[in-house]
């Protein structure tokens, strides 16, 4: 069930979004709503878009799209911002200013879950995480599913699965599994703006909601639960990785694991190769190359049932990995000869919604890992420049992370100056980023560059890092 809008729970008549309307031309908006889903794939966005809802943002009922859909329309407009497609400026419908604009009362508390001033909110995330703070725009389900502690039995009531339906045995439905599928994309899509700190606490709410669903069973389709391991299964894995980027390395080998165990449950060979791939990245950055190596060629494995050479790519690279952990270049060079091989083949319809970050500046910044691992600073920090280069500033978290790789080959490649600006650059998006990786690489750099603190760039970069940044 579709919720209705602030500005109608308000009493306030929606403005009818007439921009949006001459955007749509002579499209019926059923045949908008299918390019809406197109350009969706071509970002690796996935929006469940249709001719209602495209009605409900001309109408002003949706003030302003959710984050998924603000990338897709900013794609199919580019050039364009949201108030220039006739949306309300975010903080306008989510900040403190418009809560008071649109009066308080009884039927509108302050300071709860979906409060920014609340116990859920952190300043690094545009919401609050766990609290379902798009619901103008999708789904009543995700608000009430992750508002709660993740208990199982207060999971089901939030999502409905209340005793009225099957005592003693919630029934899951597509609501339930969209709404797990729901939670996935916004942690990826927070992590991609934002790191991980900060979000790591939040986004195992909803994992234990998930695996509550589990738990209890499900009377729907075959097709239903398949879709609801999956996506406990991702959603594990989305969490490891906050863990596993915020230097909580044993949770994250646990999330990991347990995804894997729900994909050979499943029998899901797509899962299986995903938390293969995350683990094998956890062990390189554990100090545990030869795992490394294993795990990406398990990961191989699974993978060859996909037919996804993007993601057989992404293997050979965490493999690569292993191999430069090891000190075998030889080996490592064979793995990266593959790993440019399957990229080479180009994207496919087979390539799993969670690997759009995977493009050309991931490809480089992983190689620039490989050659650091190496010692040969040079040709990493080659690498690693190419990354930034090339990465879109949309990613912000992995902006970041090229650009401190960056600073460390430099550092360590016998430019100090250059390193210094690389690094006041990450400076500079750590008021957006959180993230324990990036700012643990920083202080590494920063070591390397203490002999060279007489030097203005140098000076400058290491009294910046020291200075407590606004949070």
């Amino acid at each position: 069930m579709a919720s209705s809008s602030k500005a109608s729970r308000a009493g306030v008549p929606p403005v009818p979004n007439l921009a949006f309307r001459r955007l749509r031309g002579h499209r019926s908006p059923g045949e908008f709503a299918t390019a809406v889903r197109r350009a969706a794939r071509e970002i690796g966005e996935q929006v469940s878009c249709d001719a209602r809802y495209i009605g409900r943002v001309e109408s002003g009922e949706i003030r302003c799209p959710n984050y998924a859909y603000e990338r897709v329309f900013l794609h199919m407009f580019p050039g364009l911002a949201l108030t220039d497609l006739g949306f309300t400026a975010r903080e306008q419908v989510r900040g403190r200013g418009a809560r008071n604009r649109a009066g308080s009362g009884p039927d509108r508390p302050t300071g709860g879950p979906g409060d920014p001033a609340g116990p859920n909110h952190h300043p690094c995330c545009p919401f609050p995480m766990g609290s379902g703070a798009d619901s103008d725009e999708e789904s009543d389900v995700l608000r009430r599913a992750f508002m709660t502690s993740g208990s199982a039995t207060v999971a089901a009531a939030s999502l409905g699965l209340g005793p009225g339906s099957v005592p003693g045995r919630p029934r899951v439905g597509e609501s339930e599994v969209r709404a797990v599928e729901e939670a996935v994309r916004r942690i990826r899509l927070l992590d991609d703006r934002h790191g991980a700190d900060g979000l790591y606490r939040q986004a195992a709410k909803p994992l234990r909601a998930a695996y509550a669903l589990l738990d209890a069973g499900t009377t729907a389709r075959r097709s239903t639960e398949e879709r609801l391991h999956t996506g406990a299964g991702e959603l594990a894995i989305s969490v490891g990785w906050l863990a596993h980027d915020s230097g909580r390395f044993e949770d994250a080998r646990s999330h990991y694991a347990e995804a894997l165990a729900t994909a050979r449950v499943a029998g899901d060979p797509g899962l299986e190769a995903h938390a293969f791939c995350n683990t094998s990245f956890l062990a390189r950055d554990a100090g545990r190359p030869r795992e490394a190596v294993r795990t990406a060629q398990a990961g191989q494995r699974a993978a060859r049932q996909v037919a996804s050479p993007r993601l057989l790519s992404l293997l050979a690279l965490r493999e690569a990995g292993g191999w430069a952990g090891l000190g075998d270049r030889a080996s490592c060079e064979q793995s990266l000869a593959r790993a440019h091989a399957y990229f080479a083949r180009g994207a496919s319809g087979a390539d799993p919604e969670w690997m759009s970050f995977f493009a050309e500046p991931e490809l480089e910044a992983l190689q620039a890992q490989c050659w650091s691992a190496l010692g040969e600073w040079s040709r990493a920090a080659r690498h690693a420049e190419r990354a930034a280069t090339l990465q879109d500033r949309r990613f912000t978290r992995n902006l970041a992370l090229y650009r401190a790789e960056l600073a460390a080959d430099l550092a360590r490649a016998g430019a100090p100056d250059e390193a210094a600006v690389a690094g006041e650059q990450v400076l500079d998006l750590l008021g957006e980023v959180r993230s324990s990786r990036i700012e643990s690489m920083l202080a590494d750099t920063a070591k390397v560059l203490l002999p060279h603190s007489r030097t203005p760039a140098v000076a400058s970069f290491l009294h910046r890092r020291t200075t407590p940044h606004p949070a």
